[in-house]
């Protein structure tokens, strides 16, 4: 991309990585811890770019004039149920026993931090599962140990060549960053400013 931007992501996840640096732009990995538990009341619609917002407010560092800070979160919601990551293997199993055969929507909310201010959204895919049998949610329970995806499945493993029938959206959101949108986003802020004490360009 022709832009003058370098990248921070916030984020231990190796899919979001994967995807950010996709953008052929200079990122650099760093980290932040927050509790994701929701506000009591908050519709649970608005979770991920919440939690987004919020671990961008959670980040201590310095930005240079030509970062950005990009952080996310991603949720599962089906019908009025939010999905978030289970904690065990049980819980896995049953949120799989739940999408199975459904329809479910997946939020990716994103926040993108300069020195000169902060913008966020979130985007939206949905996603239909066929139906799974138990053996097969066992098996991706134990062989792929999803306890760190909300919905209990990461759409690249292997469930999502058996069980995702359809999508409507970017598959990249329900991975874990819409890159269309981000990209977007980086397009539209503000060039960052020019150091003052750098030098001119000579006359030629």
């Amino acid at each position: 991309m022709n832009l003058p931007w370098r990248l921070i992501l916030a984020s231990a996840s190796p899919r979001r990585r994967q995807l950010l640096q996709g953008l052929d732009l200079p990122v650099e990995i760093t980290h932040v811890e927050v509790d994701e538990t929701p506000p009591t009341g908050m519709p649970i619609r608005d979770v991920a770019e919440f939690l987004a917002r919020k671990k961008s407010e959670a980040w201590t560092g310095t930005l240079a004039n030509d970062q950005v800070l990009v952080t996310a979160d991603t949720t599962v919601v089906l019908g009025e149920q939010l999905l978030n990551k289970p904690e065990d293997a049980e819980e896995a199993k049953a949120m799989l026993r739940t999408l199975s055969g459904r329809t479910h929507e997946v939020y990716t909310g994103v926040c993108l931090r300069t020195q000169r201010g902060t913008k966020s959204f979130a985007d939206i895919a949905k996603v239909t599962f066929g139906s799974l049998s138990d053996h097969q949610i066992a098996y991706y329970v134990e062989k792929y140990t999803p306890f760190d995806k909300a919905g209990a499945y990461g759409v690249q493993d292997w469930i999502g060549y058996v069980a995702v029938e359809r999508i409507e959206g970017s598959f990249y959101t329900v991975m874990g960053l819409p890159l269309h949108r981000i990209a977007s986003a980086l397009y539209e802020l503000d060039a960052p400013a020019v150091d003052q004490f750098a030098p001119a360009n000579p006359c030629k």
